[in-house]
């Protein structure tokens, strides 16, 4: 048998974003039986990064990260049921939580459905003194918190304009305005 290929990607075109939605919508709608208006509560397009994890170039699972001023927040991770024995769910936490680091992030906040804290704790995550009592689409949550430290690359103020101009998480690689950058500058007023 050969080992399945396990990849995670930013999800940046309609059609990955296509995927994302339809693979939350199995998984939390659909399973999970939770209303529309709570799965697609209006942040997915504000401060949003959304990252896909594929099985053999199917789409498999999904993470969705939220950036606030001071803490990153990870949530809506959905996995196919078929695909909840591989690997993908650890591959795609640490695609999420690998970019807020690279945006110079040192705390990670999420809510982990309770039966799923350990899960969570793998990655660093710990209950949070504080923690609030929620209930969402029927299932009790609990705040969680991970400290991380920035990537030793972590994108500042005063990283190269090129790169932070780049697509989200493909800062090292010349992106469309640095091509636009080769051409010299013909509206100068």
């Amino acid at each position: 048998m050969t080992k399945p290929v396990l990849a995670t990607s930013v999800a940046a075109t309609p059609d990955a974003i296509a995927k994302v939605f339809a693979l939350r919508s199995a998984v939390f709608m659909t399973e999970q039986v939770c209303p529309y208006d709570e799965e697609f509560d209006g942040n997915d397009f504000c401060a949003a990064t959304h990252i896909l994890g594929t099985v053999n170039g199917e789409p498999a699972g999904v993470l969705r990260v939220r950036f606030f001023a001071d803490f990153a927040k990870i949530e809506r991770l959905a996995v196919l049921p078929r695909f909840r024995h591989s690997l993908i769910a650890k591959l795609i936490v640490e695609k999420g939580i690998e970019i807020c680091r690279r945006k110079g992030y040192r705390t990670l906040y999420g809510h982990a459905q309770k039966r799923l804290t350990r899960f969570w704790e793998k990655f660093g995550f710990r209950p949070m003194a504080k923690n609030f009592p929620l209930v969402y689409s029927d299932h009790e949550y609990v705040e969680m918190q991970a400290d991380v430290e920035p990537g030793t690359d972590a994108i500042t103020i005063m990283s190269d304009p090129y790169l932070i101009v780049r697509p989200e998480g493909h800062w090292d690689a010349p992106g469309p305005l640095d091509r636009s950058s080769e051409r010299p500058a013909t509206n100068p007023h």
